[in-house]
Protein backbone atom coordinates (compact mmCIF):
# COMPACT_ATOMS: atom_id res chain seq x y z
CA UNK A 1 0.00 0.00 0.00
CA UNK A 2 1.84 3.23 -0.96
CA UNK A 3 2.36 5.44 1.79
CA UNK A 4 -0.64 8.17 2.76
CA UNK A 5 0.36 11.66 4.74
CA UNK A 6 -1.34 12.00 7.76
CA UNK A 7 -3.03 15.08 7.20
CA UNK A 8 -3.86 13.52 3.21
CA UNK A 9 -5.27 10.43 5.45
CA UNK A 10 -7.19 12.64 7.47
CA UNK A 11 -9.20 14.52 4.53
CA UNK A 12 -9.67 11.34 2.91
CA UNK A 13 -11.25 10.09 5.63
CA UNK A 14 -13.62 13.21 6.79
CA UNK A 15 -14.69 13.27 2.58
CA UNK A 16 -15.72 9.77 3.49
CA UNK A 17 -17.76 9.94 6.65
CA UNK A 18 -19.62 13.01 4.90
CA UNK A 19 -20.53 11.08 1.84
CA UNK A 20 -21.64 8.01 4.68
CA UNK A 21 -23.53 10.85 6.70
CA UNK A 22 -25.32 12.50 3.47
CA UNK A 23 -26.89 9.63 2.47
CA UNK A 24 -27.15 6.93 5.15
CA UNK A 25 -27.39 9.56 8.51
CA UNK A 26 -25.47 9.63 11.80
CA UNK A 27 -27.39 6.13 13.17
CA UNK A 28 -25.60 4.30 10.10
CA UNK A 29 -22.27 6.51 9.89
CA UNK A 30 -20.25 3.56 12.35
CA UNK A 31 -16.15 3.21 11.66
CA UNK A 32 -16.63 0.25 9.53
CA UNK A 33 -19.18 2.02 7.35
CA UNK A 34 -16.50 4.84 6.93
CA UNK A 35 -13.49 2.86 6.22
CA UNK A 36 -15.04 1.13 3.63
CA UNK A 37 -16.25 4.14 1.94
CA UNK A 38 -12.92 5.39 1.88
CA UNK A 39 -11.02 1.76 0.93
CA UNK A 40 -9.22 1.34 3.69
CA UNK A 41 -8.30 -1.03 6.09
CA UNK A 42 -10.71 -0.59 9.75
CA UNK A 43 -7.89 -0.36 11.78
CA UNK A 44 -5.98 2.20 9.36
CA UNK A 45 -9.43 4.60 10.35
CA UNK A 46 -8.92 3.57 14.08
CA UNK A 47 -5.64 4.95 14.18
CA UNK A 48 -6.74 8.36 12.81
CA UNK A 49 -9.58 8.68 14.61
CA UNK A 50 -9.93 6.51 17.58
CA UNK A 51 -13.66 7.16 18.50
CA UNK A 52 -16.38 7.73 16.57
CA UNK A 53 -16.87 11.57 18.37
CA UNK A 54 -13.45 12.45 17.00
CA UNK A 55 -14.63 11.93 13.84
CA UNK A 56 -17.99 13.49 13.76
CA UNK A 57 -16.21 16.79 15.14
CA UNK A 58 -13.78 16.54 12.23
CA UNK A 59 -16.37 16.77 9.96
CA UNK A 60 -18.27 19.92 11.27
CA UNK A 61 -14.68 21.21 11.40
CA UNK A 62 -14.42 20.65 7.69
CA UNK A 63 -18.01 21.88 7.19
CA UNK A 64 -17.63 24.97 9.07
CA UNK A 65 -14.08 25.73 6.66
CA UNK A 66 -16.46 25.27 4.22
CA UNK A 67 -19.67 27.81 4.81
CA UNK A 68 -16.43 30.20 5.65
CA UNK A 69 -14.85 29.85 2.30
CA UNK A 70 -18.77 30.46 0.69
CA UNK A 71 -19.30 33.06 2.86
CA UNK A 72 -15.85 34.74 1.94
CA UNK A 73 -16.02 33.49 -1.64
CA UNK A 74 -17.39 36.87 -3.82
CA UNK A 75 -17.17 39.47 -1.27
CA UNK A 76 -15.07 42.30 -1.00
CA UNK A 77 -14.68 43.71 2.30
CA UNK A 78 -13.88 47.35 1.56
CA UNK A 79 -17.17 47.62 0.21
CA UNK A 80 -19.04 47.79 3.43
CA UNK A 81 -21.55 45.46 5.93
CA UNK A 82 -24.30 45.73 3.09
CA UNK A 83 -22.34 44.21 0.48
CA UNK A 84 -20.60 41.34 2.46
CA UNK A 85 -23.65 40.70 3.82
CA UNK A 86 -25.82 40.03 1.01
CA UNK A 87 -22.82 38.44 -1.31
CA UNK A 88 -21.67 36.16 1.53
CA UNK A 89 -25.24 35.03 2.04
CA UNK A 90 -26.40 34.60 -1.36
CA UNK A 91 -22.86 33.20 -2.25
CA UNK A 92 -22.95 30.65 0.75
CA UNK A 93 -26.97 29.75 -0.30
CA UNK A 94 -26.28 28.85 -3.85
CA UNK A 95 -22.62 26.92 -3.04
CA UNK A 96 -24.07 24.95 0.00
CA UNK A 97 -27.66 24.93 0.00
CA UNK A 98 -28.98 24.91 -3.24
CA UNK A 99 -26.32 22.01 -4.53
CA UNK A 100 -26.20 20.38 -1.00
CA UNK A 101 -29.35 19.72 0.46
CA UNK A 102 -28.01 16.22 2.06
CA UNK A 103 -25.09 18.08 3.57
CA UNK A 104 -28.00 20.46 5.28
CA UNK A 105 -29.60 17.39 6.58
CA UNK A 106 -26.66 15.72 7.95
CA UNK A 107 -26.25 19.13 9.47
CA UNK A 108 -29.16 19.10 11.20
CA UNK A 109 -29.06 15.28 12.72
CA UNK A 110 -25.52 16.23 14.05
CA UNK A 111 -26.92 18.61 16.01
CA UNK A 112 -29.58 16.45 17.46
CA UNK A 113 -27.25 13.29 17.58
CA UNK A 114 -25.04 16.11 20.04
CA UNK A 115 -28.31 17.00 21.99
CA UNK A 116 -29.03 13.62 22.74
CA UNK A 117 -26.23 12.60 23.56
CA UNK A 118 -23.80 14.80 24.99
CA UNK A 119 -26.79 17.76 26.53
CA UNK A 120 -25.18 21.84 26.80
CA UNK A 121 -21.87 22.56 25.76
CA UNK A 122 -21.36 19.38 23.43
CA UNK A 123 -21.11 19.96 19.35
CA UNK A 124 -24.24 21.24 19.28
CA UNK A 125 -23.30 24.55 21.13
CA UNK A 126 -20.01 24.82 19.72
CA UNK A 127 -21.20 24.38 15.96
CA UNK A 128 -23.64 26.88 16.52
CA UNK A 129 -21.53 29.07 18.36
CA UNK A 130 -18.90 29.13 15.30
CA UNK A 131 -21.86 29.62 12.68
CA UNK A 132 -23.06 32.66 14.44
CA UNK A 133 -19.55 34.14 14.40
CA UNK A 134 -18.77 33.02 11.03
CA UNK A 135 -21.08 36.11 10.16
CA UNK A 136 -20.15 38.56 13.25
CA UNK A 137 -16.78 38.12 12.07
CA UNK A 138 -17.59 38.73 8.02
CA UNK A 139 -19.72 41.69 9.20
CA UNK A 140 -17.42 43.15 11.80
CA UNK A 141 -14.74 42.56 9.11
CA UNK A 142 -16.27 44.67 6.89
CA UNK A 143 -17.43 47.44 8.44
CA UNK A 144 -14.16 48.17 10.02
CA UNK A 145 -12.53 48.37 6.12
CA UNK A 146 -15.58 50.54 4.99
CA UNK A 147 -15.42 52.38 8.25
CA UNK A 148 -18.76 51.48 9.23
CA UNK A 149 -20.89 51.17 12.10
CA UNK A 150 -24.18 49.11 12.73
CA UNK A 151 -27.47 49.87 14.85
CA UNK A 152 -27.09 46.62 16.74
CA UNK A 153 -24.25 44.88 17.87
CA UNK A 154 -21.82 42.29 15.42
CA UNK A 155 -22.84 38.97 17.77
CA UNK A 156 -27.04 39.83 17.89
CA UNK A 157 -25.98 40.25 14.07
CA UNK A 158 -24.76 36.98 13.48
CA UNK A 159 -27.23 35.06 16.27
CA UNK A 160 -30.26 36.44 14.09
CA UNK A 161 -28.83 35.57 11.16
CA UNK A 162 -28.22 32.53 11.55
CA UNK A 163 -31.87 32.01 13.06
CA UNK A 164 -33.27 33.35 9.87
CA UNK A 165 -31.24 31.53 7.72
CA UNK A 166 -31.71 28.27 9.57
CA UNK A 167 -34.87 28.45 9.35
CA UNK A 168 -35.10 29.17 5.81
CA UNK A 169 -33.44 25.96 5.10
CA UNK A 170 -35.43 23.59 7.08
CA UNK A 171 -38.22 24.81 4.80
CA UNK A 172 -36.11 24.31 1.65
CA UNK A 173 -35.22 20.57 3.13
CA UNK A 174 -38.81 19.78 3.47
CA UNK A 175 -39.90 21.29 0.20
CA UNK A 176 -36.81 22.20 -2.11
CA UNK A 177 -39.02 25.20 -3.78
CA UNK A 178 -35.84 27.13 -5.04
CA UNK A 179 -37.17 30.04 -6.76
CA UNK A 180 -39.77 30.26 -2.99
CA UNK A 181 -36.42 29.91 -1.14
CA UNK A 182 -34.65 32.64 -2.73
CA UNK A 183 -36.63 35.24 -2.35
CA UNK A 184 -37.66 34.47 0.93
CA UNK A 185 -34.36 34.56 1.50
CA UNK A 186 -34.29 38.06 -0.18
CA UNK A 187 -36.34 39.02 2.39
CA UNK A 188 -34.30 37.78 4.96
CA UNK A 189 -31.60 39.71 4.51
CA UNK A 190 -33.42 42.26 3.68
CA UNK A 191 -34.95 42.87 6.93
CA UNK A 192 -31.41 41.89 8.59
CA UNK A 193 -29.86 45.06 6.51
CA UNK A 194 -32.65 47.13 8.11
CA UNK A 195 -32.24 46.45 11.42
CA UNK A 196 -28.47 46.78 11.14
CA UNK A 197 -28.42 50.03 9.73
CA UNK A 198 -24.48 50.26 8.23
CA UNK A 199 -23.75 54.36 8.03
CA UNK A 200 -20.14 55.82 7.84
CA UNK A 201 -18.64 56.22 11.18
CA UNK A 202 -18.82 60.08 10.64
CA UNK A 203 -22.23 59.99 9.80
CA UNK A 204 -23.23 58.30 12.77
CA UNK A 205 -21.60 60.48 15.28
CA UNK A 206 -23.24 63.08 13.34
CA UNK A 207 -26.44 62.07 14.44
CA UNK A 208 -25.55 61.58 17.93
CA UNK A 209 -23.94 64.92 18.21
CA UNK A 210 -27.59 66.52 16.65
Amino acid sequence: MAYVRAAEREEQIVAAAMRVLSSAGVPAMTLRAVAAEAGIPLGTLHYVFPAKDQLLRAVMGKVIGDISEALRAEVELDRGVEHAFRQGIAGFWRRLVESGIGLQVMQYELTTYSVRTEGAGGLAQSQYERYSSLVTELCEQAAQAAGERCAIGFDALGRLTLALVDGLILQYVANPDADRARRDLKHAVDMIILLADPQPVALRQKVRAD
